[in-house]
């Protein structure tokens, strides 16, 4: 939820599979074969449900602000919490927590509420799903709260700590098209913890002929930060209750592990591997005349399109109604901003309505503030038939330099309804970015 700059973050890489509520067991990679049964959370923790509801999102933000003993309303300067660093505990002194002691819900009461229909409503009457990553962002911190139980803090005095968003991994949809005036339900629980590291897995459901009908989920990478958010912060271990949450404990450290090997075989970090190559040469082949040796002289063949004629770039102004508790720009503005320009670029790309299916990488790798100006770009980086994956890059700019520092990076793979044109790199730095977006796109979707 709220940013800020660790150093072992990007270190944090990410493992994906395809939307796993559409594939046969036996394709599963076994690490994530837990995670489709784990769509819904386990029959005991479901069974706890209605003891820990946590009301509507508004009602969980004010919640928050509770416990972090912060005041509404807007202050360039944020009440000092330096006081509270003298109750962060010891880990030795925290006790252990079950998966159940964390799970909660929340309602967005979009039935009943018409001024909120109108923010998350698009003009088909559908759900603006990126309205819904900002509560994912929120809920998860929430959970995070739940997860923390301090014996030894005195009676008022409020929470001294911070979260913060590392990573968003893994959100994968279900075929359920979603209302813009229909409740929709958020719940989730820790799955995973760290020193002061915590996964929390967040469910959305909405309300259908009666009964919830599940729309997705996603996998979030929280820290826990001190008080004034300058150092980390122990949290609570996690017991497993039984043999799922074992199993379920088990692939969270899986996953931490596949996801530095990633991150050490990032295509910005080493060059391509042998059949990588071969695409490179084959792309070199194909938009290189063969009666000329002209330098850097290309050529782009039929029902193609270069990648540098395929992006949509937006310049945003923040303001301190898109602030966190500590006026940082909040995640989840980040990430329903990138969402929407995401959007954009692939329906002008295909031109044509695409449908959004699946988000992999949202990583977040410096705090952004409140009064930056944030340029967001979508590049069409690679396509499949009728698939284009998008690349996503946020960017904080200084007006008086012009200098400027990515800040976040989003993937998302979006399906049309026909064979869409093919997206060719022109340059090498192009062709690096074509091979980073084929690889999201196997690693999400698998082989097409």
């Amino acid at each position: 939820m709220m940013r800020s700059l660790i150093g072992a973050q990007k270190c944090w890489g990410l493992i994906r599979t395809r939307n796993f509520m559409e594939l046969p067991t036996k394709q599963v990679p076994a690490s994530f074969a837990l995670f489709k049964r784990h769509y819904s959370p386990p029959t005991h923790i479901k069974q706890s449900a209605v003891a820990n509801e946590s009301g509507t999102m508004a009602e969980v933000k004010q919640g928050m602000m509770k416990r972090l003993g912060l005041e509404p309303g807007y202050n360039p300067l944020p009440k000092s919490r330096e006081q509270l660093l003298k109750y962060q505990p010891k880990l030795e002194d925290l006790p252990p927590r079950a998966m159940q002691d964390s799970f909660t819900s929340a309602i967005i009461p979009l039935s009943t509420d018409r001024s909120l229909q109108d923010k998350y409503v698009t003009y088909l009457g559908n759900v603006r799903f990126g309205r819904l990553l900002e509560d994912m962002d929120l809920f998860a911190a929430w959970c995070c709260h739940k997860h923390l139980v301090l014996p030894n803090l005195p009676e008022g005095v409020h929470l001294p700590y911070t979260f913060v968003t590392i990573l968003v991994d893994r959100i994968d949809f279900t075929n359920v098209l979603a209302s813009g005036t229909q409740d929709i339900r958020l719940s989730g629980h820790v799955s995973w913890v760290g020193t002061s590291s915590i996964e929390v897995v967040v469910w959305l459901e909405q309300m259908v002929g009666g009964r919830y009908q599940k729309l997705t989920r996603a996998l979030f990478l929280m820290a826990a930060r001190n008080a004034n958010n300058t150092g980390a912060a122990p949290v609570n271990p996690l017991q497993p209750a039984n043999e799922e949450e074992k199993v379920i404990l088990a692939g969270g450290a899986d996953r931490k592990k596949k996801r530095q090997i990633l991150c050490a075989q990032s295509i910005f970090k080493v060059e391509p591997n042998d059949p990588e190559q071969t695409i490179m040469y084959e792309l070199y082949k194909r938009t290189t005349p063969t009666n000329t040796l002209e330098l850097n002289k290309r050529i782009l063949p039929p029902n193609c399109r270069w990648m540098e004629d395929s992006f949509q770039m937006s310049t945003i102004p923040s303001f301190p109604e898109h602030r966190n508790h500590h006026n940082r720009v909040f995640g989840g503005f980040l990430m329903r901003s990138a969402l929407e320009i995401s959007w954009a670029a692939a329906y002008l790309y295909c031109k044509t309505r695409p449908k959004l299916e699946h988000i992999s990488d949202i990583s977040f790798e410096k705090p952004v503030s409140v009064n930056s100006f944030i340029k967001m770009t979508a590049y069409v980086v690679y396509t499949k038939e009728n698939y284009v994956q998008i690349m996503t890059v946020a960017d904080v700019m200084d007006p008086q330099t012009g200098s400027q520092v990515t800040t976040n990076t989003f993937y998302y793979t979006f399906s049309s309804p026909d064979t869409v044109t093919e997206v060719l790199p022109r340059s090498y730095h192009e062709t690096m970015w074509y091979i980073q977006g084929r690889r999201k796109f196997e690693a999400s979707m698998g082989p097409v």
